[in-house]
């Protein structure tokens, strides 16, 4: 029997629109709506318990960009939302916070500067989820432009010494391309994470293309997954996946 699994869809918002980008490459865009809003809706509508929410713009400035429609997502909410993109200083944080978000997710100031990391776990505790952007194994930063020479079980294992609780695990090379994820790499980030004398939980993301791809992952002890591209597409069914992984 496979353990439950959360099914997270993600909504990731350049310059206002619901958009989905090839392995992390920005000039490979699909953009799926122009309402995000709609979007948060519908997928709550069908059984989510957590969205995830990107604000593409922000990662790749460094600062939130589409906080306004990310603002508008969490005042429609009624599940657990998720933000990340940009968000980089304890202020950018507290503000998502008051308009409703539930977690944050932090990625290149976790690799960069882990001191505003740490103020912000001391802070806010099991509130912040540390993104886990691998390219080849390293970890990948300045949303996904640039890798640095960290490897992912590195950075796992320093998050869990800072008192991290719970990372996103990304393989970029598979994201948004449906062929599957990297089960492998999962796998091997799992049992790094789970192993740490204060184990820290798993959400995987990138290249699920089937409903069979989620039943695989949940098999391999992952708290959850974001899917994307698959939902818009049609290639996932959210209430089938719901009933496949619960």
């Amino acid at each position: 029997m496979l353990a439950t699994m959360e099914v997270i869809p993600a909504i990731d918002i350049r310059g206002g629109r619901c958009v989905r980008l090839d392995q992390g490459d920005y000039a490979r865009e699909t953009v799926f709506s122009d309402d995000p809003v709609g979007v948060a809706k519908r997928w709550q509508d069908e059984g989510a318990t957590t969205l995830h929410v990107v604000d593409l713009d922000g990662a790749r400035a460094g600062h939130p960009l589409n906080a306004d429609v990310i603002r508008r997502v969490l005042a429609v909410a009624s599940v657990r939302v998720q933000v990340g993109g940009g968000i980089r200083d304890l202020a950018a944080i507290q503000h998502y916070l008051d308009d409703g978000a539930d977690r944050i997710v932090m990625g290149t100031a976790a690799v960069k500067d882990q001191t505003t990391l740490i103020n912000a776990i001391t802070l806010f505790r099991d509130r912040i989820i540390v993104g886990v952007d691998a390219r080849d194994g390293l970890v990948a930063t300045e949303g996904w432009l640039e890798t640095s020479e960290v490897p992912a079980t590195d950075l796992m294992r320093r998050l869990s010494e800072l008192g991290v609780s719970r990372v996103i695990y990304t393989d970029i090379t598979r994201d948004g391309l449906l062929a599957g994820p990297n089960f492998q790499a999962i796998a091997a980030a799992v049992a790094e994470a789970s192993s740490l004398p204060s184990p820290v939980a798993v959400i995987a993301a990138g290249g699920v293309g089937s409903i069979e791809h989620l039943r695989q992952l949940a098999g391999l002890g992952v708290e959850g997954v974001i899917v994307g591209k698959a939902l818009y597409t049609g290639a996932v069914d959210l209430r089938e996946a719901l009933a496949a992984v619960s």
